[in-house]
Order: structure tokens, then C-alpha cells, then sequence
């Protein structure tokens, strides 16, 4: 049975458009492939999957790339870490603070703020636990946030912090229909939607032959039938008595 696999990177949240692809493409299955953010271009390139849900930086040799949205940057911290009592920060309030830096990060850094760790972690889920062991703070996407949320620890906006973006990424010679369908779900294309390609005019119609209008035969008159010799029929009078 044909199908198709979309992966996604730790954070990415393709539910939705699941949803859609099921109410679309009852026939063909959407099969779910989890990978790991630095493995995903290869994924695409082994044709492991038909696309992916991936983060920036993305190397496009080969591939198509659809940027999606951006997503926020935090601070996870301990819950009673002094940053967890202000609203927002900024890399300037983590000046003293180590912050861990996993190898598996996808915030493009041009500076790392505060102090650099000792070491860098495996992956952001060893940051997380040493975060929660208070080895260090993590500056990462709010999904990964999200995704690794414990209860100890909290997080907080980065105002001025880089931001890491999502998209939709395929190979370039593999925009096949059902990839042009994911492509209009992710976009919010309707179902009757010509996937951007806009259908021909439609001929004007012929000018309709003007009738011409029928001549109605000329009306009898209804007046009285003229009188011979103007004068008409002789009235009778009354018979003469003779003498």
C-alpha cells in the first residue's frame, strides 16, 4: 500500500496537519518517523522519509525547504534559579551563569552568553538533567522547552537571543502529488484549492442572435360598417290609408 512518511526533529508538532492528511488522503496512511535534528537532511537524502519537519541550519544541497515559523528562545532554569522570578531576560542577565551548550543545539550563536561549561553535553536531554542538577542554565527553542518539561524546572524568555526556525524540507527531484498535498496542508490550502496554479478563463459564451420581432396581422376594425350611399338602409314609415 503506497503511504507516506514524514519525520520530525524532537520540538516539531505535525498533529495537525496529520488530522487534515487523514480527512484528505483517507486511502494513503501518514506514517510518523522520529529523528534526531542532526540526522534529518541524511534521512531525506537516504529517501528514509518523503519529508521532514526539520530545524535551521539546514544544508539545502539537493532539497527543497519551506520556512514554516519561528519559534521563541528560552532559559530553562531551576524553579528557584533568580531569573525564574522575572518575566523575561536577556543573554545580558546570563553574563555569570554557565550555560550549557548540547552538541545536538540548533540556536545559531555568533557569541555563547554567559561562561561556557566544562564540557558539552551529548544531547539536550543530558542538558536538561544537568540543569536540573544545577550544573548549568539551557538556552534552547520553547518546543524543546516544552518537550523535556519537568517540574523543577522553569523557563523564561530570551528576548535577544537568536531564533531557531522550522520547516517543511523534501528532495528536489521528489515533488510528487502527494507531496504537493502536504505542501497545501502546511500552507492552508483548502481541499478545492489548485495547489497555486490558477485554472484557464473560461470562454465567453457565443452573443446570443437577437429574434427578430413577428409581424402581428393587421386588427379587423371594430367600427360600424360604413352606410351605402351615406345614407344607409330606407327607414320604414308608417303605411298611407287610401281614400
Amino acid at each position: 500500500m503506497t503511504s507516506f512518511r514524514l519525520a520530525y526533529v524532537p520540538g516539531a508538532t505535525p498533529a495537525k496537519w496529520v488530522r487534515t492528511w487523514g480527512e484528505r488522503q483517507p486511502g494513503v496512511p501518514l506514517e510518523l518517523v522520529p529523528v534526531a535534528a542532526a540526522d534529518a537532511t541524511d534521512l531525506l537524502r537516504a529517501r528514509g522519509a518523503d519529508a521532514a519537519l526539520l530545524r535551521s541550519p539546514i544544508d539545502r544541497e539537493g532539497l527543497h525547504a519551506i520556512p514554516l515559523y519561528t519559534e521563541t528562545t528560552v532559559v530553562v532554569v531551576a524553579k528557584d534559579h533568580l531569573i525564574a522570578a522575572a518575566d523575561e531576560v536577556s543573554t545580558a542577565d546570563l553574563a555569570d551563569e554557565v550555560v550549557l551548550q548540547p552538541l545536538d543545539d540548533t540556536i545559531e550563536w555568533t557569541s555563547l552568553p554567559g561562561r561556557a561549561a566544562s564540557s558539552r553535553p551529548e544531547t539536550t536531554a543530558d542538558a536538561i538533567e544537568l540543569v536540573a542538577a544545577g550544573v548549568g542554565v539551557l538556552v534552547v527553542p520553547q518546543s524543546l522547552a516544552r518537550l523535556h518539561h519537568r517540574r523543577d524546572l522553569t523557563y523564561r524568555t530570551v528576548v535577544d537571543a537568536p531564533q531557531s526556525s522550522v520547516a517543511l524540507s523534501w528532495l528536489e527531484d521528489e515533488t510528487t502529488d502527494l507531496m504537493e498535498t502536504f505542501i497545501g496542508i502546511v500552507r492552508g490550502r483548502t481541499v478545492n484549492s489548485t495547489r497555486g496554479r490558477q485554472p484557464a478563463p473560461a470562454p465567453a459564451p457565443a452573443p446570443a442572435e437577437k429574434k427578430r420581432p413577428e409581424r402581428k396581422p393587421a386588427a379587423k376594425s371594430a367600427g360600424k360598417p360604413a352606410r351605402r350611399g351615406g345614407g344607409g338602409a330606407p327607414k320604414r314609415g308608417k303605411p298611407r290609408r287610401k281614400s
